[in-house]
């Protein structure tokens, strides 16, 4: 994800290191893309043993979930691992070989299950989480750095490895790992995602599963939070200070609130949404939740160290910042002077968060209407593209 980080002030700055903490959806198959059958020599073409995986169903989602307890149950964390003869060398997948709207997309059933390079997993995939800049790749607006096509989309993703390259140091087959698949969001990413049965994966973007999260929750973090922390820390944000988050109800906005209240210590957390989700807000630790339908952010009576804009009011983020603050801008149009960065995304920030992931001191928020099956991704995507949702949308179970 492309990020812009706007400076009123000249100060330099730089990382700062994590606070330790406390304790702790079916389209009729088409004829598939060459590129796509066994041995096509494209997306995945190749191919070599691999593990396949059953899941147990089970678990309990933590308060901030806002989806209606009659939904699919999630994973547990119980896995039982197959032995390599009995996976198939094919899988389904999700795939699009044109941009376009999410009719653009189908499900095929013979996609070649991908090899592993030595730095990478094959991961048995459980859940998968849509992100914005899925449909935006989709839609065509990355072509000058996409992969080639056809694509199997999705970033984020959450399951059990099942092989391991030779040279994986640190994970092993029948680990629980979640993280986002691509390293630089728009920069040449796999055109093999994780809305399939089996994705490869370097292992230095995962991270272990927190032990209390199912795998469709784990599924929902990595992107969002991994864009969330790295904002605040370009932003040089450290406790004390204060922040003003518009979008606090989305993936990003959310786990910004959190982080900034519960890992940083943050003096005081503002965040925008519309009127019905200003308990949510409050929920998640903002002091102040401001319903932007009814009040102008550029006329509130203090202003904030560093503004977290989420969806694209750049214009108006810019006005409510304190002399010397920072204004952090995930889209839209960027008031110079600005510079940009690209999220990166990494298994050891995973890492880094987990224990405040498993105290319960941050919390992943899933929209209302999921986990969408693996059957309905055409309507997740749609949905997803309203600007509606809550949270993340979540693809689960895989398959």
């Amino acid at each position: 994800m492309l990020c812009t980080l706007h400076c009123p002030s000249s100060s330099s700055l730089s990382l700062l290191p994590l606070p330790s903490p406390s304790k702790p959806y079916l389209a009729p198959p088409l004829l598939r893309p060459r590129s796509l059958r066994r041995g096509g020599g494209g997306v995945g073409g190749g191919g070599g043993g691999v593990v396949g995986a059953r899941y147990k169903l089970g678990g309990a989602y933590p308060s901030t979930r806002v989806s209606a307890s009659s939904k699919p149950g999630p994973a547990s964390a119980d896995a039982v691992v197959a032995a390599p003869s009995e996976v198939p060398e094919q899988m389904r997948a999700w795939i699009y070989d044109e941009y376009g709207d999410a009719g653009v997309l189908r499900l095929e059933d013979g996609v070649a299950v991908p090899e592993v390079g030595d730095d990478q997993v094959l991961v048995r995939v459980s859940a998968a989480a849509l992100n914005p800049v899925d449909f935006k790749r989709r839609q065509g607006k990355f072509k000058a750095t996409d992969s080639p096509l056809p694509t199997v989309p999705g970033y984020d993703v959450a399951g059990v490895v099942v092989k391991v390259g030779s040279q994986v140091k640190n994970l092993k087959e029948g680990d629980e790992v979640y993280g986002d698949i691509n390293e630089k969001a728009l920069e040449n990413p796999k055109q093999f995602g994780s809305l399939a049965e089996y994705t490869a994966v370097e292992e230095k973007l995962l991270a272990v599963k927190p032990k209390n999260l199912d795998f469709a929750q784990a599924a929902s973090l990595p992107l969002a939070i991994e864009t969330a922390y790295e904002g605040l820390e370009k932003a040089g944000f450290s406790a004390g200070k204060s922040v003003l988050v518009l979008g606090g109800a989305g993936g990003v906005g959310s786990l910004v609130i959190q982080l900034a209240k519960h890992v940083y210590g943050a003096s005081k957390v503002a965040a925008t949404s519309s009127t019905g989700k200003l308990e949510l807000l409050k929920s998640l630790g903002a002091d102040l939740a401001i319903d932007y339908t009814k009040e102008n952010i550029e006329e509130l009576p203090e202003k904030f160290d560093v503004v977290y804009d989420a969806v694209g009011q750049c214009e108006r983020a810019v006005k409510a910042v304190k002399e010397g603050g920072s204004v952090v801008v995930l889209t839209g149009p960027v008031t110079p002077p600005g510079f940009r960065f690209v999220v990166t995304s990494n298994g050891e920030s995973l890492t880094k968060l987990n224990p405040y992931l498993e105290s319960g001191k941050v919390k992943p928020l899933l929209d209302p209407k999921g986990p969408f099956p693996f059957s309905q991704v055409v309507e997740a995507f749609s949905y997803l593209e309203t600007g509606r949702a809550t949270g993340k949308v979540v693809i689960y179970p895989i398959p």
